[in-house]
């Protein structure tokens, strides 16, 4: 089984790595993509707990200490790539770990500002015929489904993705069910994270779904998400 947890883990981590570190551990995914890593204090003892947990894979962009990033850890072998080229205003969304059977792409993706990264995706996409993961915080999703309102920006990618052949993990195994992954201050929910794969990659799906206690434990504002292929 190849298991993939994603998560935004909250400007950095802070005093909270220590407690993300153990969470992720106990549950011991294949794979880990973590939006909002900093390259700071925090971030070398994230890494630090990670290598002792066997992630002896790991891939994040050289940002400065204040930015936040994406890093990814593995305890599969696997090459990993750097897309810092994506989009010159947010070069550092985007990395990806290759494995023999699929690629990995981790992504952050800015939040209501302009960019290019889903076009640079969808590219990626087209230009490789290795089926693909992308997992991580979109920033996005579909209005009046993903939340109650209509604020989201690129929703129209997220359907393209869809005709690309690169389908919704979650909304392949649990159709329109209500799930969101973030709440704001008044309560409103929000599916911001997301796991898309390619449709070869379907048939191994098996299960997608959000950890929701480690959010309500604090551990960072937004829930986990989990894929599971057999």
């Amino acid at each position: 089984m190849f298991k993939l947890i994603s998560w935004n883990i909250q400007a950095g981590g802070g005093t909270r790595i220590a407690g993300i570190a153990r969470a992720l551990s106990a549950e011991a995914p294949s794979c880990i993509i973590l939006s909002e890593f900093r390259n700071n204090d925090s971030g070398a003892k994230l890494r630090g707990f990670l290598l002792k947990a066997g992630y002896k894979i790991q891939m994040a962009h050289a940002a400065p200490g204040s930015i936040n990033s994406v890093l990814i850890a593995s305890k599969l072998p696997a090459d990993t790539k750097l897309h810092h080229l994506a989009d010159a205003n947010f070069p550092y969304a985007i990395v990806e770990a290759v494995y023999p059977a699929f690629r990995v792409f981790g992504v952050y993706l800015p939040h209501k500002k302009k960019h290019k990264l889903f076009p640079y995706l969808l590219d990626q996409i087209k230009e490789d015929e290795t089926p693909a993961i992308i997992a991580g915080d979109f920033n996005s999703g579909f209005n009046f489904i993903d939340q109650k309102g209509d604020s989201f920006w690129y929703s129209e990618y997220l359907a393209k993705l869809n005709k690309d052949g690169v389908a919704d993990a979650f909304r392949h195994l649990h159709g329109d069910k209500k799930e969101f992954s973030w709440f704001s201050h008044h309560g409103n929910g929000f599916r911001y994270d997301h796991t898309y794969l390619s449709e070869d990659l379907l048939p191994l799906c098996k299960k997608c779904y959000y950890l929701h206690e480690w959010r309500e434990a604090k551990l960072a504002d937004h829930s986990p998400m989990v894929l599971e292929l057999a």
